[in-house]
């Protein structure tokens, strides 16, 4: 309702805005019809003839222009809009520069290789909240894996459950109890970063890897998650995503797209450019020494991963990417789950946007490089609202008559699709599965303007709902992603 109660005020006042402009422009061409009068009757010629003139040839004459005068509403308009395109094109060549990357460049695997070690002991936390469909899994697959069951303690932690998850956690830990070590809570802040909080400050191992609880890990995943760590300059690692639920509708396989294009092409660049991969927040993991040297978790973070992504860059630690170290989830088969899903990134995302912008700017221990990459990765979700922006910008000032914007809405309209999408680009994807084996998916990329669409206009309602004055100083609310599994032992 607030939302829109905002639009229609917003809506009044830009018609108010655009009648006084076109009032103006009107006044400005009976002028200009006046001056035309006097010049043809000096000139002999009829006051209603006009000398053909180029229609491009004051394409840009704005930059230069002195006799014409514009209302300052519309020069405002004009440069706001110009700026805009010079950021979607930034974002533009972003995309190209790790697309060519993943192709034809040198591909940085550090770890990979790492087989026979004396392998630390490691803590596997996996946060659940009415994880009764799925925990039983993650717990079952974690216990299969190929790594020391002397140095392996699993922490699967039952936040405020009201289903059975609790039960199979406990039945699981019984039968295990060398390696299973819950933890239960029915007070404190719910949320998976508050989770993170509480029990990241119990954990004696140097090495942490988080889970999310409908992810199923492989046999040989922990020793690759763990081998970076070895080297004593990594502070996180990440490895890479792949859905499971693939086959389920054509939203599961849009978000397979954009995983492909995220992971295999992005993140992989970003790691072979040596910037800023980022940490998932789950299928990786955390040196817990760094992490208590930047005051552990913020337990009200809806983007938890991003936010410790940036603190352990600004504290000078690294974080990596490996792309061959995969782990299946589901993803939303529904709509409005996915709807849901992308405003709290949003929202998370942005909150650490604001948190983390200045302080990596003024950083005396981030390379030039990773202060531009860190940037652009922190303003992912302004881009849509920008984008919205832009489009009515250019839509209003080509009915304002500014003949201009002939060439302003073609780049954007050329460079809006490929240049966004939520975590991949056209081209990303188009690579991404090139690189995987999987052309004939490439044919989905035809109607994938639809899963973009929804994408631009939920992160944008996201972003304004943050900036409206009601909504500043509220704490964010953690909404958990449904799940779809079928629980063990039913049909």
């Amino acid at each position: 309702m607030r939302l829109s109660a905002l639009s229609i005020v917003c809506s009044f006042l830009f018609s108010l805005i655009l009648n006084d402009v076109a009032v103006a422009a009107e006044v400005s061409n009976v002028n200009s019809e006046t001056t035309l009068s006097q010049n043809s009757q000096l000139m002999n010629t009829p006051a209603g003839y006009q000398i053909p003139q180029n229609p491009h040839s004051n394409d840009f004459a704005f930059f230069f222009e002195v006799e014409r005068k514009r209302h300052w509403i519309v020069t405002t308009m004009l440069y706001t809009l110009l700026v805009i395109v010079a950021i979607i094109i930034i974002y533009t060549v972003r995309h190209f520069r790790f697309t060519l990357n993943r192709l034809f460049g040198h591909q940085r695997h550090p770890y990979l290789d790492i087989e026979i070690a004396d392998w630390p002991t490691v803590t596997v936390l996996i946060p659940a909240h009415n994880e009764e469909k799925v925990i039983n899994t993650i717990l079952q697959a974690l216990l299969d894996v190929d790594y020391p069951k002397n140095k392996l303690i699993i922490t699967p932690i039952n936040d405020h459950s009201t289903d059975k998850t609790g039960e199979i956690i406990e039945k699981l830990a019984i039968q295990y109890p060398e390696i299973i070590k819950p933890v239960t809570r029915d007070t404190g802040i719910e949320g998976k970063a508050a989770v993170l909080k509480d029990v990241s400050d119990a954990v004696t191992s140097e090495i942490m890897l988080v889970f999310d609880a409908d992810y199923l890990p492989g046999k040989g995943l922990l020793k690759q998650l763990v081998a970076p760590f070895f080297d004593p300059e990594v502070g996180a690692m990440m490895g890479r995503v792949v859905p499971i639920n693939v086959d389920k509708n054509v939203l599961t396989r849009f978000l397979d797209l954009e995983r492909s294009g995220g992971y295999q092409v992005d993140q992989q660049a970003r790691m072979n450019l040596h910037l800023v991969p980022q940490y998932g927040g789950t299928v990786g993991g955390v040196r817990v020494s760094a992490l208590k040297s930047i005051g552990s978790w913020d337990e009200n973070s809806l983007a938890e991963d991003t936010d410790i992504t940036y603190r352990l860059l600004l504290a000078g630690w690294k974080t990596v990417y490996q792309n061959r170290s995969e782990c299946y989830e589901e993803v939303p088969e529904a709509w409005p789950i996915r709807i849901n899903q992308l405003k709290r990134w949003t929202r998370g995302h942005n909150h650490s946007t604001a948190m983390h912008s200045i302080p990596l700017l003024t950083s005396r221990r981030v390379s030039l490089l990773e202060k531009i990459d860190g940037l652009l990765l922190l303003g992912v979700y302004l881009v849509s609202p920008l984008l919205v922006l832009g489009w009515l910008l250019a839509i209003s000032l080509f009915f304002l008559g500014e003949h201009l914007m002939y060439g302003i809405i073609a780049v954007l309209a050329v460079t809006s699709y490929g240049a966004l999408g939520n975590f991949a680009a056209f081209f990303e994807i188009a690579a991404a599965l090139r690189i995987d084996g999987r052309r004939q998916a490439i044919r989905l990329l035809s109607i994938n303007i639809f899963n973009f669409l929804v994408s631009l206009i939920s992160t944008s309602k996201a972003t304004m709902g943050q900036l409206l004055p009601f909504s500043r100083g509220k704490k964010l609310h953690w909404q958990k992603t449904s799940r779809y599994r079928k629980q063990a032992g039913k049909k």
